[in-house]
């Protein structure tokens, strides 16, 4: 079960209640409160834009969403259209907010009563919701990995998109919810320059983007990678790993391009032809995502719709993931790479409460 982490925040939002007496001390206080998250959204923000479509709900009442909630929750049948209407509109700062309200109401913890009332891909869906987006990563990483056999193909998915801070954070939340390092885990399930691969991007040691174009150092790491693979016989794995867990992404852009004029294919082509399995596809994920991460989601959308019995798990993992991240970019990617938008296609292959929640996280149709 996940618990709900007490931020600083939290902890600071307290303190601003616990004196009514300081009344006019305690609005400061929650003026400065509110002027540091409104930093922090800010600071997180200029790394890397974000493009969600879950966004604040105006005029938020986590009290009054609670007791909607609680009362959906006893309704005979369950009432999920209101669970759905209100979580799926949240973001999960006002999500955990809630959850605080149903326990002060309820004296219940509000994610064992959803567990409780909802089933199936609809509970799923909520459930994850209820994760901040590094802890949901963090518990998809360990159910690929938990039990017998490996879901590399979740695995490869999540480590080869998410950015440096998103893995950094990635790691510290494993840590916390499953007092184990997500490198040794991961050494333990995977095996060779598979292994190798995943652990050096564990690692998070990508440089971050600079003002500074080194076109030198583009020539160096494209002849690099030619050296490495199509030019010689066999691949010098070890040369591929470094150069694209290493470098930041913008370089390597440049590095892709550059590599064109020193071999008689594409990365992506020349990568087809050198390594094989998971290795492949890790590579693959990784040189879609340098290139245009948001097209990598909407091509997997698209590819876990269109299969035979739709790959569920690929679509609701993607869509929770994403939805406070870029998921309004990927919508967009999507509209031009399949010529439907991503609304009308969820649809046309999911239905019921399940649909509805996805539909609602998607934003709106294009």
């Amino acid at each position: 079960m996940t618990k709900l982490y007490r931020t600083p925040f939290h902890n600071m939002l307290g303190l601003c209640c616990a004196s009514s007496s300081h009344c006019s001390r305690r609005t400061s206080k929650m003026a400065l409160v509110a002027e540091f998250l409104g930093q922090i959204t800010f600071n997180l923000g200029a790394s890397e834009p974000t493009y969600p479509t879950v966004v604040p709900a105006p005029d938020f009442d986590p009290d009054k969403d609670a007791a909607r909630i609680e009362t959906a929750i006893k309704t005979k049948g369950v009432d999920e259209q209101t669970i759905i209407q209100i979580l799926t509109k949240r973001t999960y700062g006002q999500r955990r907010e809630i959850a605080f309200a149903y326990e002060r109401r309820t004296k219940k913890d509000m994610i064992s009563a959803l567990k409780g009332a909802l089933s199936g891909s609809l509970e799923t869906v909520i459930l994850g919701l209820m994760k901040s987006t590094a802890q949901y990563d963090a518990s998809e990483i360990k159910a690929s990995i938990k039990g017998l056999g490996t879901d590399e193909e979740s695995l490869i998915e999540i480590l080869c998109s998410r950015s440096n801070a998103e893995l950094l954070e990635i790691k510290k939340v494993y840590r916390e919810l499953f007092k184990k390092d997500l490198e040794k885990d991961v050494a333990g399930d995977t095996s060779g320059d598979f292994a190798k691969l995943l652990l050096a991007l564990v690692e998070a040691k990508r440089a971050e983007p600079s003002n500074v174009v080194d076109y030198e150092k583009i020539d160096e790491d494209a002849r690099a990678l030619y050296e490495a693979g199509v030019k010689r016989k066999g691949t010098d794995v070890k040369t591929w790993i470094s150069i694209m867990s290493e470098r930041s992404v913008p370089h390597l852009q440049k590095v892709f391009d550059r590599y064109k004029s020193y071999s008689p294919y594409d990365m992506q082509e020349s990568i087809r032809k050198e390594v094989k399995g998971d290795l492949e596809k890790s590579f693959l994920t990784l040189v879609q995502c340098f290139e245009n991460k948001q097209l990598y989601f909407a091509n997997r959308l698209n590819d876990a719709m269109k299969s035979k019995g739709a790959k569920e798990k690929v679509v609701t993992r993607i869509m929770v993931s994403r939805c406070e991240v870029d998921l309004k970019k990927i919508r967009s990617e999507f509209k031009t790479q399949c010529g439907k938008s991503l609304y009308q296609t969820i649809a046309e292959h999911t239905k019921g409460d399940y649909q509805t929640a996805l539909l609602s996280l998607c934003g709106g149709d294009d």
